[in-house]
């Protein structure tokens, strides 16, 4: 398929332009005009170009990609090399952020549920643009026997506030840098929040609101909607795909 043709249909797909972002979502460093190999992972790291360098790919497609709000505009130092490897390869890339959490079937919070293997879940549409998800375990469980579940779910074992002999049923969720929505969580009267990272404040928050917390990891949340979202474009226009994880223990 042509470059434009995989940025229009993603771009429709993903419902890009619902979502207020802290990164351009689309098309973000342009390489060949077809696209044949496409390599996926979370973030557009340096080792995750190398490695779609040597895949001969003609696009990645990535969770975390360039170009933040918070960053310097100048391309310098690690952001140049990234970009030089790029386009002295020519590789496109693209990356979707928010679109790609919040996508209600491939996304990276449905994703998680899957892999989780929660029941009745459904998006608390009135929080932080449809981000937050609700649902529960298909039976109540030991708050350690939650952590064990997603030790072995996600390869790395959780940081966990609250009482590990507490009972767990109900529980929230956003994959990724999502720990402040533990208030929002806390208000839906659910047991327990899960997210990628901790602050310092989140566990007065647990603690003072009664709710238990999981830190999941960042990346290791968020694993599961790009590698779905890769396979979905494999199956629909016959490329050829590779999810490449580059560990990463945040």
């Amino acid at each position: 398929m042509t470059r434009s043709e995989l940025s229009h249909y993603l771009q429709t797909f993903l419902q890009v332009s619902n979502f207020k972002d802290y990164a351009p979502n689309g098309l973000q460093v342009e390489g060949k005009a077809q696209i044949h190999t496409l390599v996926t992972g979370v973030t557009a790291s340096q080792a995750l170009i190398d490695e779609a360098i040597r895949l001969n790919a003609d696009a990645i497609l990535v969770h975390h990609g360039f170009f933040w709000k918070s960053e310097p505009e100048v391309i310098t130092g690690m952001k140049q090399r990234r970009i030089k490897a790029l386009l002295a390869h020519d590789i496109n890339l693209f990356g979707y952020h928010l679109p790609l959490d919040a996508h209600p079937v491939l996304g990276n919070n449905a994703q998680l549920a899957r892999v989780l293997e929660l029941v009745n879940a459904e998006v608390v549409e009135e929080v932080a643009q449809g981000l937050l998800w609700r649902g529960n375990l298909d039976q109540p469980m030991r708050a350690a026997d939650v952590s064990q579940k997603l030790c072995q779910a996600l390869n790395r074992a959780p940081l966990h506030i609250g009482d590990p002999e507490a009972q767990i049923y109900s529980l929230a969720w956003c994959t990724g840098g999502a720990q402040d929505y533990i208030d929002a969580a806390a208000a839906l009267g659910v047991d327990a929040f899960i997210s990628g990272e901790v602050s310092e404040r989140t566990y007065h928050s647990a603690v003072e609101q009664g709710i238990h917390y999981f830190a999941a990891g960042h990346h290791a949340t968020e694993r599961f909607g790009i590698q779905a979202l890769g396979r979905h474009l494999a199956r629909e226009f016959g490329l050829e795909h590779h999810f490449v994880d580059i560990d990463n223990p945040v």
